[in-house]
């Protein structure tokens, strides 16, 4: 039988996998599939293995409601690459590799990616010495940037390859914070496995934990209560205010304009503790949960977020301004790190590096969920690709969350905020979320055993599909460019690292 939102993917139904289809394909399918993506007719949403399967979900880009999963039996350890067609894929295929021990057929680069030979297996390839990959030309040489950087960055390593200061290639070697996390999910409860989903990258704890809850949530048919559904979009937001926040002082500090990045992190902390006082944490972790939320949001709560936006939106207006009128600043980002829409829409990048390159991509809209429906914001969109694009969309997002905030508090229905779990129907249970994190769209597809435990959970960060987006946006730049072109993207080194 074919999938009736795709008619071109023949495969069975698995009839316990909810929201979107799966299908059990065979070899050809897939790489029909994998044909598509690469002729860009269908966007790649996510691909992962298991011990004797792979899953690979894919999207319509013209209708990004229109999803499906296909799985593929590899009982003998095998499967068509997809990455031999779709570039995006590649590294998602090196992981795959160094996880579950599939082999890609046709793969082009079958380098180790999150193993550094470290693990104690009996795989010779990762304890090799790294190749990275040759440069050739005249009067280049090579500058190597980490793994350890100043202050509290997170581990990467990158090899520049210049001519002069002029960046010819600079490539990425990641997968150090890599933590174990879908085998630590394996087995757990549904109560520990959201405090890691939550773990999965700090700075978006409210958005993984939100996408882990309703992929669980449709799974087991578990309707959350309708004051926790519209108090997980505040907390959404205010994390998504906080982010921003930050980045455009951080990418104004990076340019050697300290004043923007002084004034931009007071509001930010201003963030940080009405998001500690209403709800118990700074970064609100642990608060999103299966079912609903764990706190509630008391009238002085209220009261006090209203007055930290309506007060977010009078002085931030002025840092706009300060920063549209410093010509010396706009020198460094207008024109810098440019990523092509071709490009873009080919990694299908989301957030504000997608929008920022002519993406019109969200997935609070795209596939959409509620109380999004009942909420009205615009959806920024740029063309030019660049830095000082990257900073305006974040500028706009400011500015629609702090209008989704007003709407929430005005609307905000009364009642419990945490429903009581039910069981899966019949046995195991599957289902798959799509969230809008404050980079973009996170996915979280689990499978719930008959015992009610984490049979499996696979979750894709949206820096997979932006990490590989700096390499090509930062070549033509000078090397002292690299830190603002870098902040721009401010790709998780930990959500991408899983």
């Amino acid at each position: 039988m074919s999938d009736d939102t795709f008619p071109f993917v023949v495969g069975r139904a698995v009839a316990e996998h909810r929201s979107w289809p799966r299908m059990l394909v065979d070899a050809a399918a897939w790489s029909n599939v994998a044909d598509r993506l690469g002729g860009g007719t269908l966007t790649l949403l996510a691909l992962w293995g298991e011990t004797k399967a792979v899953h690979m979900a894919v999207a319509d880009p013209a209708d990004a409601a229109r999803i499906v999963v296909l799985s593929l039996s590899c009982s003998d350890g095998q499967y068509p690459s997809v990455g031999r067609v779709h570039p995006s894929a590649i590294r998602l295929e090196r992981a795959i590799v160094d996880l579950s021990r599939l082999t890609p057929v046709g793969l082009p680069d079958a380098r180790p990616w999150l193993d550094h030979g470290l693990w104690g297996t009996s795989d010779d390839r990762a304890a090799e010495k790294y190749r990275f990959l040759p440069v050739e030309g005249d009067n280049l040489h090579q500058v190597p940037v980490g793994p350890v950087h100043a202050s509290v960055i997170e581990p990467g390593h990158f090899r520049f390859t210049a001519d002069g200061e002029t960046i010819v290639r600079v490539e990425e070697r990641l997968g150090y914070t890599h933590k174990g996390l879908e085998s630590l999910l394996q087995g757990a409860d549904l109560e520990r496995a959201a405090r890691l989903a939550g773990r999965c990258s700090g700075d978006s704890t409210v958005a993984y934990a939100l996408a882990f809850s309703r992929a669980v949530e449709a799974a087991l048919d578990w309707v959350p209560p309708a004051r926790a559904v519209w108090l997980r979009a505040l907390m959404a937001e205010l994390e998504r205010l906080a982010n921003h926040l930050g980045d455009v002082g951080a990418i104004c500090n990076d340019a050697s304009f300290a004043i923007m990045h002084a004034h931009c992190t007071v509001l930010r902390e201003r963030v940080l503790r009405e998001s500690a006082a209403s709800f118990g944490h700074r970064l609100m972790m642990d608060r999103v949960v299966p079912g609903g939320v764990t706190v509630d949001l008391d009238t002085a709560g209220a009261t006090r977020i209203a007055a930290l936006v309506a007060d977010l939106r009078r002085r931030f207006k002025p840092l706009v301004d300060l920063y549209d009128k410093t010509a010396s600043l706009q020198d460094r980002t207008v024109g810098a790190g440019i990523l092509r829409p071709a490009l873009a829409a080919q990694f299908a990048a989301g957030g504000y590096v997608g929008r920022a390159s002519g993406r019109r991509c969200d997935a609070r809209r795209w596939p959409g969920y509620a109380p999004y429906d009942r909420l009205a914001f615009e959806v920024p969109v740029l063309e030019e690709g660049d830095v000082n694009a990257r900073l305006w969309i974040r500028v706009h997002e400011v500015e629609q969350s702090i209008r989704l905030i007003e709407q929430i508090l005005a609307r905000l229905p009364e009642g419990p905020i945490r429903a009581a779990r039910r069981g899966a129907a019949n046995g195991v249970a599957e289902s798959m979320a799509l969230v809008e994190g404050f980079r973009g769209d996170i996915l979280a597809w689990v499978r719930i055993g008959a015992d009610g435990l984490v049979a499996r959970c696979h979750f894709r960060d949206p820096s997979w599909f932006q990490w590989p987006l700096l390499e090509a946006a930062i070549e033509g730049n000078i090397i002292a460019d690299f830190p603002l072109c870098n902040k721009s993207f401010n790709c998780s080194y930990s959500g991408h690292d899983l």
